[in-house]
């Protein structure tokens, strides 16, 4: 007999709740059970949607004993405060990426784990794409030779859109524009593939007419551990993309979805474009493959949910969520010192440092 579902919460009502909810709806593993958002229009909206019971306040969600985990989808800079409550009430955390609006409250994030024995998911999905797993099973069997170099570009038209109500306008809360809000899940998918990074350089620019603080466009160079080099682009005034190109010695592999299917990831499949390229006959001999079927959004939860049941981390760790941002860091340190290379252990032992500077003076 499987066992019952896991019962969470879910924090934040806006679009990328509902995308969530319609993912969990699919799941046996894991089921809403509660609802909360500051707003009571999208408290009820939410609940005569899904049929999810609203509930007046967080407060009222953390105090239930049936509800095992708490899904966040707010905007960055609560991720921590709500996460820091969650924690302390015994509950698993599951939050949006990045993980934290800063590199400091990824770590804080971290800690939560070893402090309340809680386990904290990320949702960097992309990397349970049908096509990213069949890009990784490829280079594992060593079908593409020794990989040298992997490219990667997520955009869309957001940047046109913005205006000073929304939090992405903001520097401080969306970080370099794209860099923070796209490109940080190639970084994820990057380190997916080909490894730990190790140093990062970087160009950005501000385009869109809308006049946003933000920067709208960002470059970011990449070397890994072993060797290979890498490039993530992303621009936020144009139609969407999301692709990864990785080159070996023996072929290339490349993978491209029709960006208009992201909140639907059970079609993607259908539209999505994957190929290997081998050896030195070039373009005539590309081989079409098919895209297995998946859900990047049901399997993300599914493994929260697995992560609640056990007490142990899945591969969407806190640590792998504070890596990327920690890539994020480093190119938006690179563009502030004109393309530098900047070494990401450098921005990841800053950030510690602060981190324990503030902790001495709150002794």
């Amino acid at each position: 007999m499987s066992a019952e579902p896991v019962k969470v919460g879910i924090v934040g009502l806006g679009r990328w709740a509902k995308v969530l909810a319609r993912a969990a709806a699919k799941s046996g593993d894991l089921t809403i059970v509660a609802a909360y958002s500051r707003t009571e229009e999208k408290r009820q909206a939410f609940e005569r949607e899904f049929g999810v019971p609203a509930l007046p306040s967080l407060e009222a969600m953390l105090a239930r004993d049936d509800i095992a985990g708490v899904i966040l989808t707010v905007p960055n800079e609560q991720h921590l405060p709500l996460a820091v409550a969650a924690a302390a009430a015994g509950k698993h955390v599951y939050t949006e990426k990045p993980i934290a609006s800063t590199l400091e409250e990824g770590l804080e994030m971290a800690d939560l784990q070893h402090r309340h024995g809680i386990t904290v998911t990320v949702g960097h999905s992309a990397r349970l794409m049908a096509g990213i797993r069949q890009i990784r099973a490829a280079i594992d069997r060593g079908e593409l030779g020794r990989v040298a170099f992997i490219e990667a570009n997520f955009s869309n038209e957001r940047a046109l859109e913005l205006n000073p109500q929304m939090w992405r306008w903001y520097r401080h809360r969306a970080p370099g524009g794209p860099l923070s809000q796209l490109a940080v899940h190639h970084f994820d998918v990057l380190r997916y593939l080909g490894g730990d990074v190790i140093e990062a350089s970087s160009v950005a620019a501000k385009l869109s007419p809308a006049g946003a603080e933000v920067d709208d466009q960002s470059m970011t160079l990449l070397k890994f551990a072993d060797g290979k080099i890498g490039y993530v682009g992303s621009c936020w005034t144009a139609p969407g993309v999301f692709a990864v190109r990785a080159f070996g010695s023996k072929g290339l592999m490349h993978y491209e979805i029709d960006f208009g299917a992201w909140d639907t990831p059970e079609a993607l499949h259908r539209t999505s474009t994957l190929y290997i390229q081998r050896g030195k006959d070039g373009y005539a001999k590309r081989e079409p493959l098919a895209v297995a079927e998946s859900d990047m959004f049901r399997a993300e939860l599914e493994l929260f949910a697995a992560s609640c049941r056990s007490g142990r981390e899945s591969e969407l760790s806190a640590a792998n969520g504070n890596a990327a941002v920690a890539i994020q860091y480093a190119a938006l340190r690179s563009i502030e010192e004109g393309g530098r290379l900047v070494r990401v252990a450098e921005v990841m032992e800053a950030a510690r440092a602060r981190l324990a500077e503030r902790s001495r003076n709150a002794a």
